[in-house]
């Protein structure tokens, strides 16, 4: 108990500042905890929005998402920070290695860009690039073979519909090895069935309707044997027609894919007489030979030596 009144008022208000000091110590202590949770929550939530931009920038094909992961988290691991630079620097590295490759405009060159960085967004662009080089040498070289290569390096080329084309063009007016090998198998059965005196040969080798034949229009089969009759002349003993090979074909579409062959070459006629002689004569033949392989006209004029 106080001694006085005054003594009681002294304790009181001693009594009464202590107590203030505890409440402020306490609310500042809570303030201090609260304001470390609330950064702590805060530092957590940067980290998980650094973690999430990093992830999103290491995964993107895009330099600038990259430097503005940079330019954003300064603060970022150095770790994630080093990733992504050495990420930015494969790009800037792509982009130089393209410059030089478009400078260049060389086949090899594109094609080994696509070999050294198959994920690069450039690689469509360099796959154009070589069909565009390809197309243009076939076109320019203006051959079958070099179409059909073409064709073959590019099945789902840009130009394979020009180039499909091309080669109905070609073969149209191109003779190609298999063109000059029927041709020589169509005289060379003509001669075989003259040679055999064979009608039935003979006129397999003509077509029905025969345009011309020794001069004569719309000829017919009959004709042709005629002729082969005519010129197996009592003294003959055997004669021998060989033709010379040296065949000078030009062809025509005459139908979807379908060929008419106009062709000039010389041919041999050996004869053996019953009196043991012999003579041999050249002839110059003109024919044209239908898709069919079948001869639609022929003449031909003695050489004279």
């Amino acid at each position: 108990m106080c001694g006085d009144e005054s003594d009681c008022k002294v304790n009181q208000k001693a009594s009464g500042s202590r107590n203030n000091r505890i409440v402020i110590a306490v609310v500042s202590l809570v303030v201090v905890v609260l304001g470390a949770v609330l950064y702590a929550f805060y530092r957590n939530a940067q980290s998980d929005k650094e973690e999430s931009a990093y992830e999103f920038a290491l995964s993107s094909n895009d330099p600038q998402v990259l430097q503005n992961y940079l330019n954003t988290y300064t603060d970022a691991p150095e770790a994630h920070r080093d990733s992504i630079s050495a990420h930015l620097e494969y790009f800037a590295q792509l982009d130089r290695d393209w410059t030089n490759v478009v400078v260049s405009g060389s086949k090899s060159d594109f094609q080994r860009y696509i070999e050294q960085h198959p994920n690069s967004p450039f690689c469509q662009v360099a796959q154009h690039k070589i069909d565009s080089i390809d197309w243009s040498r076939a076109d320019a070289a203006n051959t079958l073979e070099a179409v059909q290569l073409y064709l073959e390096q590019h099945p789902d080329g840009e130009h394979f519909d020009e180039a499909t084309d091309k080669m109905k063009m070609l073969n149209a007016n191109t003779v190609t090895p298999e063109d000059k090998i029927l041709v020589g198998t169509v005289f060379d059965g003509l001669f075989q069935s003259l040679n055999n005196r064979d009608e039935n040969g003979l006129m397999n080798s003509f077509s029905p309707l025969i345009a011309k034949f020794l001069g004569k229009a719309n000829a017919t089969r009959s004709d042709v044997v005629t002729f082969m009759h005519k010129i197996y002349k009592s003294d003959v003993a055997s004669m021998n027609w060989m033709s010379l090979e040296d065949y000078a074909i030009t062809k025509k579409e005459v139908g979807d894919q379908q060929y008419e062959y106009t062709v000039v070459f010389s041919g041999l006629q050996k004869v053996e007489h019953t009196d043991n002689s012999s003579s041999e004569t050249r002839f110059r033949f003109n024919a044209k030979v239908n898709p069919d392989g079948r001869i639609t006209e022929l003449n031909m004029t003695k050489i004279l030596e």
